[in-house]
């Protein structure tokens, strides 16, 4: 059974605690320390509109590699052709909007609830919740946004309107990433999407161990706009 966690609480259960399906907790808030603990903890929000907040840690573990990620044939055509303008943090709110708007195989709504937008919104401007767009003759067709603690990032969701545009922005974004030495992407959950990727699913205490190292490397807090 899911433990209820109060809002004067930031602690969580054991991750022991969680069920088969990997639902540990329910209640809380939303706020940025708890957000930031959650996924520290290999724990993250999942939810519809109309339910408590509900909180998440699966075993096993969809993750990917930075140095693993999958290039289809037509992936790499359309990076070699550089048919989308990729930018990081430039429009957050943008993409965070549109992912809450795309519909998906077997969800009759969405889980990116007002509620979910606004509060990775605050992250965002906090420092911690980051995006990568992709563009084409100047409008927003793609995109993927996630958070960032340590050298460990936590990806949330994608949307795109043109084939390929999120996928090249994942690209130049675990590219980005490997060169300030992350070491894994948290995807989550299983999707056929992810693993033609190359994300694969590992142990729950494998990703912990995983996660563990990489959260005592140092934060790359702010927004990402202008690093290189």
């Amino acid at each position: 059974m899911p433990v209820e966690i109060s809002r004067r609480s930031l602690e969580f259960p054991d991750l022991d605690e969680a069920d088969e399906s990997g639902l540990l907790a329910i209640g809380g808030d939303l706020s940025i320390e708890r957000l930031k603990l959650a996924y520290s903890k290999g724990i993250f929000p999942w939810y519809e509109d109309g339910m408590p907040i509900l909180w998440w840690s699966p075993d096993p573990r969809m993750v990917l590699f930075p140095e693993k990620m999958i290039i289809s044939h037509s992936l790499r055509q359309s990076i070699k052709k550089q048919q989308f303008t990729i930018t990081i943090d430039h429009a957050f709110e943008k993409v965070i909007r549109n992912c809450a708007k795309t519909t998906r195989k077997g969800e009759d709504g969405t889980w990116i609830t007002t509620e979910m937008q606004n509060a990775y919104i605050r992250l965002h401007e906090a420092g911690y919740a980051h995006s990568a767009e992709a563009w084409l003759e100047g409008e927003l067709v793609g995109g993927l946004y996630g958070v960032a603690l340590g050298k460990a990032f936590f990806g949330e969701s994608m949307f795109h309107h043109v084939t390929n545009a999120s996928k090249v922005a994942l690209f130049e974004l675990v590219e980005k990433l490997s060169s300030w030495n992350f070491e894994i992407i948290d995807a989550q959950v299983y999707t056929n999407h992810l693993e033609s990727l190359g994300g694969e699913m590992i142990p729950r205490g494998e990703y912990i161990h995983i996660l563990e190292k990489a959260l005592l490397k140092e934060d790359v807090i702010g927004s990402w706009k202008v690093r290189d």
